[in-house]
């Protein structure tokens, strides 16, 4: 019952929504969740913009799911991100795993989002009271990686 789902939106994130799909599988016994959402330190931050390559990313997404399914025992991976206009404190990403035990859903669902961070095609615009920027990619995301290979 291997089944991935992946939805890019410009709508808000249904955590209840997907939370449910994952635990359709009555076969497994974990589900793990990551929820992010557009952090502010010191309230800097009032928006982000992000863009995408329609078709690219979701593509690359599928890819990184079945590279999680080649290192753990896992049934159903989902990953829902948010597009377009998204302001601080709200969710910008949900990414899900089930599996059998825990310990391949914990693993997995890290993986993705490492891996989520690094290789997919989203662009982020970052909105502040005094300007707007696109976003880099940080080193500890970069770095984040290492330990996966």
């Amino acid at each position: 019952m291997n089944e991935n789902l992946v939805i890019i939106d410009a709508t808000p994130i249904k955590i209840n929504k997907y939370y449910d799909w994952l635990s359709q599988s009555p076969i497994d016994g974990a589900i793990v969740t990551f929820t992010g959402k557009v952090r502010s330190e010191q309230e800097k931050v009032q928006s982000l913009y992000l863009e995408h390559y329609h078709g690219m990313t979701e593509t690359v997404m599928v890819k990184i799911m079945d590279e999680a399914r080649q290192r753990w025992q896992i049934n159903r991976a989902i990953i829902v991100h948010r597009i377009g206009h998204i302001l601080a404190n709200e969710l910008i990403v949900f990414v899900g795993v089930s599996s059998l035990h825990r310990l391949e859903a914990f693993m997995s669902t890290q993986f993705i989002m490492d891996k989520l961070k690094n290789d997919v095609p989203l662009w982020k615009k970052e909105k502040t009271l005094y300007e707007e920027s696109w976003v880099e990619a940080k080193k500890s995301d970069r770095d984040s990686l290492k330990k996966w290979y």
